[in-house]
């Protein structure tokens, strides 16, 4: 990433965390969002941070230095993912509103197994995932995940069991999908040894 690029990418950031502590009307927002600002340049400049952030098909800095700003200010976990969401709202509308639109069409089992299959292969190619297994039939999808860059990376700083924000995105999309999807997630990285998710066509669970 260029000087240009990462300068841009800090100030979108930067306004996505300081609207989100008014939304949440926190006091201090300037002062709170230049200290958000600092934690995230130092971050991205990092020798430790450029360690971990190799992987194509991860993009973390905003959510890492969101976590461990919160975390410093004393929220609890259960907070910091709330934030998190005030944060992504306008995104997760539009995101939501996709989701309803694929629930309504016949082939949204397809849609879903086809896009666990891609995401797989990306995973796969650029090592930010261990699959120990991944089973796919007409009418299923299964893995089992027994490592995980983005529960490295936050373990790293400490911050483990809030990796999971990332985990509920797959939990968000597929119980969204609820006339032909059936989601199930066993277990994840974030606070167990392994991510065991299953996801079946509707119909197979009448």
């Amino acid at each position: 990433m260029n000087d240009q690029a990462r300068e841009k990418l800090i100030r979108h950031y930067s306004r996505l965390y300081r609207k989100a502590l008014k939304k949440k009307g926190s006091g201090d927002v300037e002062i709170k969002a230049g200290q958000y600002e600092k934690r995230l340049r130092e971050m991205l400049a990092s020798s430790e941070f450029r360690r971990h952030n190799v992987y194509p098909t991860m993009n973390v800095p905003l959510i890492m230095a969101m976590c461990l700003e919160l975390r410093d200010f004393g929220l609890s976990d259960a907070e910091i993912m709330a934030f998190t969401d005030v944060v992504f709202a306008g995104r997760r509308k539009l995101f939501d509103a996709l989701i309803r639109i694929i629930d309504l069409l016949p082939g949204s089992f397809q849609i879903a197994r086809k896009r666990n299959i891609r995401d797989h292969a990306k995973r796969v190619k650029d090592h930010s995932i261990t699959y120990d297994t991944f089973i796919v039939s007409e009418d299923s999808v299964s893995y089992r995940i027994s490592k995980c860059m983005y529960e490295e990376m936050f373990e790293a700083y400490g911050i483990r069991a809030l990796c999971k924000i990332f985990c509920n995105t797959d939990t968000r999309s597929y119980e969204g999908l609820r006339r032909h999807v059936h989601f199930i997630r066993y277990s994840d990285l974030a606070d167990g040894p392994y991510c065991h998710d299953e996801m079946r066509r509707k119909e197979q669970t009448k």
